[in-house]
Order: C-alpha cells, then sequence, then structure tokens
C-alpha cells in the first residue's frame, strides 16, 4: 500500500521560501500522478500543483503560477514542491496526493493516497 509522508513546512516571512518534499514508501510512484494539495483554516482543500506520472505535464494553480515549481525523483521515490515569494494567504496545511489515474487534477476526490500534511505559515 502506498504510505505518503509530507515534510518541510514550517514558519517563513512574507517572501521568503520553503521546499516541501513528499516521500513515498510501499509502491514506486513511477506510475503515479501526484498532487500538492493545501487546505487553510475554514477553507475547503484546494489544489496547488500536480505532474503527470511521466513529468510531462504540469499544472499550477493560478494563486500560485510564477511562484511555486513541482517536481519528482522516481529514484527516490519523491515529489517536491518548491514555494518562493510567498504571502501571508499561503499559510495553509499542505498536502500531497497520489492517483492512477494518468491525468493530472486539481480535485481531491481524485486521489486514493494522501498524506497526513505539513503546516506553512507565512507571517512576520
Amino acid at each position: 500500500q502506498l504510505q505518503l509522508v509530507e515534510s518541510g513546512g514550517g514558519l517563513v516571512q512574507p517572501g521568503g521560501s520553503l521546499r516541501l518534499s513528499c516521500a513515498a514508501s510501499g509502491r514506486t510512484l513511477d506510475y503515479y500522478t501526484m498532487g500538492w494539495f493545501r487546505q487553510a483554516p475554514g477553507k475547503e482543500r484546494e489544489g496547488v500543483s500536480c505532474i503527470m506520472s511521466s513529468g510531462g505535464r504540469i499544472n499550477y494553480a493560478d494563486s500560485v503560477k510564477g511562484r511555486f515549481t513541482i517536481s519528482r525523483d522516481n529514484a527516490k521515490n519523491t515529489v517536491y514542491l518548491e514555494m518562493n515569494s510567498l504571502k501571508p494567504e499561503d499559510t495553509a496545511v499542505y498536502f500531497c496526493a497520489a492517483r492512477t489515474g494518468y491525468y493530472c487534477s486539481d480535485v481531491p476526490h481524485d486521489f486514493g493516497s494522501w498524506g497526513q500534511g505539513t503546516q506553512v505559515t507565512v507571517s512576520s
């Protein structure tokens, strides 16, 4: 069974950077499409970015385009989210998720495996 563990969250000042990691175990990520989601208090979980299993197509939410970069290292069974120019509105719990479907999606229901989340707080 696929298990996902996020790390790299923390407290950062506005304009700062963080790199989140999502390490997988139990199965290889080679054939999974991977997504990053976030959920702020009182808000619904929203898609941040997605990368296809081949890495051939990548999607970003409009709110993070140009600031966040998703990548994957299948040899390390790990997916990353590089976050730059962070804003207070980026504050949320960030989750990585995996789906066996070929195409990217920003719908949480489309993803069958989830990590426990890592807190990102952007504040001065």
